[in-house]
């Protein structure tokens, strides 16, 4: 698995500046976003907490490309994403981003080995080389023997496993991470949050974490407090 150039503390070239983020329904308009400026550095952990409704999914989903902002700009390698078109943002999306949720939206009429191999699949690439690397990634993420086996017959944390493999699949510079361990028992939710960090810091990956849990954000390089649609560092308490 290719480990980006640089180490965590460096600078990588991956910069928000000024994402607003605006709901129009009628006559309502709600300002979420309200000039985001954020600047990621490579192999850095980021936890992004803040009360339900304040916007941080949609942030998270800008940041990846999944959402356009109202405007504002997100820069890798010196380009604004939001340039591009649909086709061509879907294809960063597709090589750049991981994405791991809290509800993990794996197929479930297809194997774990399957699940992970998919962004491969969509990307276009040769199917043996890519069945070895997922071989090779779902052995690091402990489930080597469960590579065949069907999605329902996987626990609740393998299955957050293979989702986090999945988004790695594409050797990512930047995972993002919307409530990875919401829906997973305090054990098993560290030991995902941990098994995140432990490939965060072996591949340098920058790593974008929602989360409620302040016990799992305190662990992490730093955290930011999205309130009032604006970034802000946060000093948390427990």
């Amino acid at each position: 698995m290719k480990n980006s150039a640089g180490h965590p503390g460096t600078p990588l070239d991956c910069k928000a500046r000024g994402i607003r983020k605006t709901f129009v329904q009628g006559p309502t308009r709600l300002e979420v976003l309200r000039g985001i400026d954020l600047d990621l550095q490579r192999g850095e952990m980021i936890a992004i907490v803040g009360t339900s409704g304040t916007g941080k999914t949609t942030l998270l989903q800008i940041l990846g490309g999944l959402d356009r902002p109202t405007s504002g700009s997100m820069f890798f390698n010196n380009e604004d994403i939001f340039q591009k078109g649909d086709r061509e943002l879907s294809k960063f999306r597709n090589h750049a981003v991981g994405f791991v949720f809290q509800f993990h939206h794996l197929l479930p009429e297809f194997t774990a080995l399957e699940n992970v191999m998919m962004p491969g699949l969509i990307g276009g690439e040769e199917r043996l080389p890519l069945m070895e690397r997922t071989q090779n990634l779902l052995d690091q993420v402990g489930l080597a023997d469960r590579s065949a086996h069907k999605i329902g017959e996987l626990s609740g944390g393998e299955q957050q496993r293979v989702a986090l493999a999945r988004a790695l699949i594409m050797q990512p510079d930047l995972l993002l991470a919307d409530e990875p361990t919401g829906n997973l028992d305090p054990a098993t939710g560290d030991r995902v949050f941990d098994l995140i960090r432990k490939m965060n810091r072996e591949l340098g990956l920058t790593t974008v974490m929602v989360t409620h849990n302040h016990a799992l954000a305190k662990r992490m390089d730093r955290c930011l407090s999205l309130q009032d649609g604006v970034l802000r560092e946060a000093i948390l308490t427990i």
